[in-house]
């Protein structure tokens, strides 16, 4: 396929995990090329982006200035689409930045607060430029959520619980603040009080999220992202559990995604809203 027909795609967090695996299946992919990798970390400047990611040269530089892989974007014949797996302090301006320049973003890292993503909604809009904000790529987790909507149904009471690595900076998930959206949008409220807590040390029954819905965090060495939900009602418990062991679960749903996006002309929020 003719270079001028692939779908030009900048990685941002480039040298991150997530970034290294994406690389790797964007080289495999035949309808994509990988145009830029932008990585802050100094010690990966200049190094090929695919001998970082662990798929041999693509004669890709690592660079340290989104702006000009932006610029260097807008200049192909197709336009282009910015993967961005950085961290929650910089996702906001990363997204901002590429639609101001027309690169449609699609955002994996998680950090973002309602208002952010609200004023990325407008942008885009006014913009009239694709952009997706994906909390979790895995299409399993989608299933999983889907489980939830139906279970909620039925049962009153539940609580989330989500564990990642230790070198995740946000807490709860984005994963686990999309799912108690969804549930809350049930138009229910959860967990009705039987006695008067207290909470001997604070945290111990973790976040409130809207409609009573209570989110609890781990963090450890040796999980990657790992979502349960737990249902109770009298004599029964009702467990969903989902498990990523390996982040090439993530990738099927990042290729769908960069397609996707360039066929839209304004911000959608999760996963399941293309499927």
């Amino acid at each position: 396929m003719e270079n001028e027909s692939l779908i030009p795609v900048v990685v941002a967090g480039a040298a991150g995990k997530m970034g290294r695996e994406t690389i790797k299946v964007i080289a495999q992919t035949e309808d994509m090329m990988l145009l830029g990798a932008v990585e802050r970390d100094s010690q990966y400047l200049g190094q090929d982006a695919g001998e970082i990611a662990g798929c041999g040269a693509l004669e890709v530089p690592i660079l340290n200035d989104l702006q000009s892989v932006l610029v260097m974007a807008t200049q192909q014949e197709i336009q282009g689409v910015m993967v961005d797996f950085t961290h929650p302090d910089s996702v906001y301006e990363n997204t901002r930045s590429a639609i101001a320049y027309g690169v449609r973003p699609v955002v994996g890292t998680t950090g973002l607060s309602a208002e952010q993503i609200k004023d990325l909604t407008e942008f885009a809009e006014k913009a009239s430029t694709g952009a997706l904000i994906i909390p979790n790529f895995c299409i399993g987790v989608i299933l999983m959520q889907q489980a939830a909507l139906q279970a909620a149904k039925h049962f009153d009471c539940l609580e989330i619980i989500e564990l990642h690595h230790n070198q995740k900076a946000d807490a709860p998930s984005g994963t686990a603040i999309k799912t108690a959206q969804m549930l809350a949008e049930m138009g229910k409220t959860y967990n009705p009080p039987q006695v008067e807590e207290t909470e001997k040390i604070p945290g111990a029954r973790g976040c409130l999220a809207d409609e009573n819905i209570r989110i609890h965090s781990v963090r450890l060495p040796g999980f990657i992202a790992h979502q349960e939900m737990i249902f109770g009602a009298a004599g029964q418990i009702y467990t969903l559990r989902h498990d990523t062991t390996d982040r090439a679960a993530f990738m099927p749903g990042v290729l769908l995604s960069i397609r996707k996006v360039t066929q839209l002309k304004t911000l959608v929020y999760g996963l399941e809203k293309i499927l």
